[in-house]
């Protein structure tokens, strides 16, 4: 059951990208130069003498200075970009000027594929960031089974760019508040026509986990980063949601450069080197990364002891056009191993229910401090066709959906293939 807007019209995803205009390269490098002005920065090029489009850039997704990083390495040649349609948001015309495929996160776009095939033909550069969204860790995030056969069919050169401290200049989880960090970021070419015209879909999947393999907090260490704003903890309970002390969910906190428990009362300083310190006794994890992993550990039990399910009434406000989010009023939101992710409620008078099987979600777009339509947590349910935006009620639960969510696919995804095995 869909829902009962007035105009039922939506923005058509399914259309082709123009090709950039050739004055635009210009510009938007002009406009990432200003907005990098007073950062320190580097873009360095490896493997990549004499290489020309058509060619493939897949990159990590930190924050948005991602976009103006990657123009600097492209510059003057002509970029498609790959958009989640929140981009799009008030202003879809600019978007679509700038040769933009609008798509919506975690959905089957096959569209999608036609557009990158025609950039490519073209003879220009196709970028997409194939984590989906923002490091929520500064580490590297699910990468699709997808991108292996997109890069076999393709056959064209793939150049990987990793960008590293801008998660720790603009961390997910605090965005808003800026830290004086160096960003540096490589593009690299990793595969070629002929590399690939001879391996196998698992091969170039191997190949490109290997490319994306980052970690901000271990590259800050190595390089001796000291981040000193008083502020750099502040909302880092986002990711550490969980205590490792008393195991309590949800009851974490912070406040300046102090990590703490709301339960058990147990705290940890985030120290300027990146490195957490417990304020007393044993320091769990001094990495910030094996303790988000370890989180994820801890929903996986859950999930295999058959105890995981999540039910919450959350704030929803759609997008099915461009221009505006439909707020669309409280709803429930429902997730487990069984039926995926089922939100249902009331517009107008009428019923609607929206269901993301597990082996349609392969990950999920979350939120911190929304933007676009109020500054708080939320999770984006997508169709092929319109975007759920749904701020739960309970609070700071949408890290563990996530986990959630890539884990409950996978096992789905392993039970299928099991099935298919045994039938052959």
């Amino acid at each position: 059951m869909t829902v009962n807007y007035k105009n039922p019209k939506k923005y058509k995803t399914a259309k082709y990208p123009i090709r950039q205009p050739w004055y635009l390269t210009w510009l938007i490098w002009i406009l990432s130069k200003i907005v990098l002005m007073g950062k320190r920065h580097k873009v360095e090029k490896i493997n990549m003498e004499g290489l020309k489009p058509p060619y493939l850039l897949l990159s990590n997704h930190m924050s948005f200075v991602d976009f103006e990083l990657v123009a600097l390495g492209t510059h003057p040649k002509r970029v498609n970009n790959v958009v989640n349609i929140d981009g799009y948001y008030m202003r879809p015309w600019l978007m679509e000027w700038i040769g933009a495929i609008c798509t919506r996160k975690f959905t089957m776009d096959l569209h999608l594929i036609k557009s990158i095939r025609r950039v490519l033909k073209r003879g220009d550069i196709l970028c997409m960031y194939p984590e989906a969204r923002y490091s929520p860790c500064g580490t590297t995030s699910y990468l699709p089974e997808s991108l292996g056969m997109l890069v076999k069919r393709s056959g064209v050169p793939v150049v990987v760019t990793i960008h590293r401290g801008n998660y720790l200049h603009a961390p997910f989880w605090n965005f808003r508040k800026k830290r004086k960090v160096p960003l540096y970021t490589t593009m690299t070419k990793i595969l070629t026509p002929e590399e690939i015209k001879e391996m196998s879909i698992d091969a170039i999947n191997a190949k490109l986990r290997e490319a994306f393999l980052y970690d901000d907090y271990r590259y800050q260490k190595e390089n001796g980063i000291c981040i000193t704003e008083p502020f750099r903890a502040e909302g880092m309970h986002k990711i550490l949601y969980q205590c490792p002390h008393c195991k309590a969910e949800h009851k974490m906190a912070s406040r300046g450069t102090e990590l703490f428990c709301t339960a058990c009362g147990k705290g940890w300083i985030l120290n300027e080197d990146g490195t957490l310190t417990a304020k007393e006794g044993e320091t769990e994890f001094a990495h910030v990364p094996d303790w988000f992993e370890w989180e994820r550990e801890q929903v996986r039990a859950e999930i295999e002891r058959g105890e995981y399910r999540f039910s919450d009434e959350v704030d929803v406000h759609s997008m099915p056009r461009c221009y505006r989010f439909m707020p669309l009023g409280k709803a429930t939101l429902t997730h487990d191993p069984e039926n995926g992710f089922v939100l249902s409620g009331f517009y107008r008078g009428k019923e609607y229910r929206i269901q993301r099987t597990p082996l349609q979600s392969n990950s999920l777009h979350i939120e911190y401090d929304f933007p676009h339509i109020k500054p708080f947590d939320c999770v984006d349910i997508s169709t092929e066709d319109d975007s759920f935006y749904c701020f739960p009620t309970k609070e700071n639960v949408v890290t563990k959906l996530a986990f959630a969510t890539e884990e409950i696919y996978q096992r789905s995804l392993s039970r299928v293939r099991s099935t298919a095995g045994a039938n052959e």
